[in-house]
């Protein structure tokens, strides 16, 4: 082995990245620039008819968006297919595997003779000594791997600690298929090998595997490289994960308007933690993981808890950050929340003057778009039903008091010139400030929640503001 560590992660592109398959990638890139070592991409694309480029691409895409670059090209396994042909046969000529010929009516009377004597289905070796001069007509072999028979195949893992196999429940198991096309088992093995991976961070539901897979590392003489088996991911009430728990595709978070670095966090402390640390930076995270901590027992998904975490992460997030995350986000944001205006430099700037408001009232990016939407909203402004409640029967009265005020501010339009002239009017008319404050929201965002009302005046302006009121007690008479 080299003594630079190198990890992989290899998904199918069958589908979209979903989260465990995000948490398994971020823990080989933990983990490899942690040791200063390297992450490889492999497709494992040989499952012809479920792989799809789009899939591969919405892999590859969610990667990215997460911030999990990887070294060097993506490397299609499929492409692969000769090479292990190559090893497969290699393992024949070296003693170590055999080419098989039992028929596929062959094969089901063997399944059915175990199934009647209450074993499970295994090959029963019959062509593992056996000539091939033997092999009948007709039959393509399949190349199956000479497994040891007796003792035990000892799996040594990071996480899950020393595992131990009886050899005699492996089988002969086949790494070629009749067509010449590998079997996952055999593949993975030899790309492992040939891409140099040190160490195979994956899903415990591989662990079985990754005996099988010792055995052909064993009979090729190669290096076995470190395993760990990480626990899998479940739902809040201990089930399995599925999608009424979260198990989405990682684009969908990207929807839900969650920020890359609060899923990084979020997912790095499922399974993971460092002492009592919840939040922590990326630079926090690659200081800390080592696989070694990783815990034995499922980990459970939880969304508050997601959530919560992403609404620190934006208020740790300076001003104008946020607001380019938000509009970078924008197209991928449901119902188009904010519109082109936002994008204009009079709208980021907007956008970026308003946020300090914005932000401690969010928790996702969704949240924080239709808490924004009011700084670019059309005139006249539709109030929803609460917003229009406030403006009718004594609100209007007190939104039409609020403008005069509001007229006299000519110069030095700002939070507190705004503030000192409707606290006036309450003082003169004995009427609290939230009388007051309420319609005036209402008027100039079309909603009864917002950023502080005076921050709003500020932000709009003047003039707009003063339409906004305008426009409002002209449909409200």
């Amino acid at each position: 082995m080299t003594d630079r560590i190198v990890t992989r992660f290899a998904p199918s592109p069958t589908g979209y990245l979903h989260i465990g398959g995000a948490r398994t990638a971020l823990f080989n890139w933990l983990y490899s620039k942690h040791t200063n070592g390297t992450m490889l991409l492999r497709i494992e694309d040989t499952d012809r008819e479920r792989s799809t480029d789009a899939a591969t691409a919405a892999i590859l895409d969610g990667l990215s968006w997460l911030g999990l670059e990887w070294d060097g090209e993506p490397i299609s396994q499929f492409e692969r297919a000769p090479r292990h042909r190559e090893v497969a046969e290699e393992l024949v000529a070296k003693g170590e595997a055999y080419y098989c010929y039992t028929t596929p009516a062959e094969l089901d009377a063997m399944r059915e003779k175990a199934k009647a004597e209450g074993r499970p289905p295994r090959y029963d070796g019959r062509w593992r000594d056996r000539d091939p001069a033997e092999a009948p007509e007709g039959v393509r072999p399949v190349i199956r791997i000479k497994a040891p028979q007796e003792g035990e195949t000892v799996v040594y893992d990071r996480v899950q600690g020393e595992v131990r196999f009886p050899n005699k429940d492996l089988d002969d198991f086949i790494i070629l298929r009749s067509d010449g096309t590998p079997t996952y088992m055999h593949a993975v093995v030899v790309d492992d090998h040939d891409m140099g991976v040190t160490h195979i961070i994956r899903g415990d539901d591989h662990l079985t595997n990754a005996a099988r897979q010792t055995v052909i590392y064993k009979a090729m003489g190669w290096d076995v490289p470190v395993m760990a088996h990480i626990p899998l991911i479940h739902g809040q009430d201990g089930a399995k994960l599925s999608k009424r728990h979260g198990a989405l595709g990682v684009e969908a978070y990207r929807e839900l308007g969650y920020l890359p670095a609060a899923l990084q966090n979020y997912l790095a402390r499922l399974g993971w933690s460092h002492g009592d640390d919840e939040v922590m930076s990326l630079e926090n995270m690659i200081a800390w993981f080592d696989i070694d901590d990783v815990n034995k027992g499922a980990a459970r998904f939880d969304f508050d808890k997601l959530t919560a975490l992403n609404g620190i992460h934006m208020r740790a997030m300076g001003d104008e950050a946020l607001a380019d995350a938000l509009i970078a986000t924008q197209p991928f944001l449901p119902n188009g929340t904010l519109i082109e205006a936002a994008k204009t430099d009079h709208g980021r700037a907007l956008l970026v003057q308003a946020m300090a408001g914005l932000k401690d009232r969010a928790k996702t990016l969704v949240e924080l778009a239709e808490g924004a939407a009011f700084l670019f909203a059309q005139r006249p402004l539709a109030l929803d039903e609460k917003a229009r409640s406030l403006v009718s029967g004594p609100g209007f009265e007190m939104l039409r008091k609020g403008a005069e005020a509001l007229r006299g501010v000519n110069a030095n339009w700002s939070a507190a010139s705004t503030e000192a002239a409707i606290r006036t009017v309450a003082a003169e008319t004995g009427a609290k400030l939230g009388a007051l404050a309420q319609p005036l929201r209402a008027a100039l965002t079309g909603r009864s929640t917002s950023p502080g009302v005076f921050d709003v005046l500020a932000v709009l302006g003047r003039d707009e503001s003063l339409a906004r009121i305008d426009d409002c007690l002209a449909e409200a008479q």
